[in-house]
């Protein structure tokens, strides 16, 4: 990686109460790149991405953001940064129509200008044009699929420099799926987005990034370029050929 990364993790460790998540990991983004970080269920994938925005807070180690160290900043401040995440399960706010749900991503930073507003929401509804159908639908009562596209649309509503995506596809048909990442593929070719993409779906994320990593009981294990993963026998044993497609 010849780029100075974006995001810089290096020997962090992270837990919950008296179990150990996070046991000293490296892990390092570019401007403009896709990364995957995969692994088996409570690997600490999502524990990393969490710990970017201090929950859980790092208990050793650092995470630099834009060569600023951000590593005990409050939450409410690293979103300003613009770094913004669709966590796994959504959380998207179900009473709430889906245009108010794209709000509450503008709001998430300051000096977000009514133009850059409304550019934004071009941008997402471009993107996802099943959400311009239904802008004044609540958020609950559109499928799973369309509910994932709200959430990545409320946190591309920030204009963020690094889009940290937690399992995107989980419990997603395929086809649906697969317009998901087509999207983030389009975001990063046309607007250079950074994008960070914790998955199960090790063949669709390694498929897309640039690298990835593998993780494995709160380490990092392997890492390189998606293709490079793509091809080694223990990844393909572990995450493809026994695990999810």
């Amino acid at each position: 990686m010849s780029a100075s990364p974006l995001l810089a993790i290096r020997a962090l460790r992270a837990a919950y109460g008296n179990i150990e998540a996070l046991k000293g990991v490296d892990l390092d983004i570019a401007p403009g790149e896709i990364v995957a970080l995969i692994g088996s269920n409570g690997a600490g994938k999502s524990t990393l991405m969490m710990s970017v925005f201090g929950k859980p807070r790092a208990q050793s180690g650092s995470i630099e953001f834009d060569g600023r160290d951000i590593t005990h900043v409050p939450t409410h401040l690293v979103a300003r940064l613009r770094i913004a995440q669709s966590p796994e399960g959504r959380r998207i706010f179900p009473r709430m129509s889906v245009a108010e749900n794209l709000q509450m991503g503008a709001d998430a930073v300051e000096n977000n200008t009514p133009a850059e507003r409304a550019s934004s929401l071009d941008r997402v509804l471009a993107l996802f044009p099943r959400l311009k159908e239904r802008l004044t639908q609540r958020g609950g009562t559109l499928s799973g699929g369309e509910q994932q596209m709200l959430a990545i649309g409320r946190a591309l509503m920030s204009r963020p420099r690094l889009l940290m995506l937690d399992e995107p596809s989980l419990g997603l048909a395929p086809l649906i799926a697969r317009q998901i990442f087509d999207a983030i593929r389009t975001l990063n070719k046309q607007d250079g987005l950074t994008v960070l993409i914790v998955e199960q779906n090790a063949n669709h994320a390694l498929r897309l990034a640039h690298r990835g990593y593998v993780m494995v009981n709160g380490l990092i294990t392997m890492t390189g370029s998606g293709s490079e993963l793509l091809a080694r026998p223990e990844v393909r044993a572990a995450y493809l050929e026994g695990g999810r497609h």
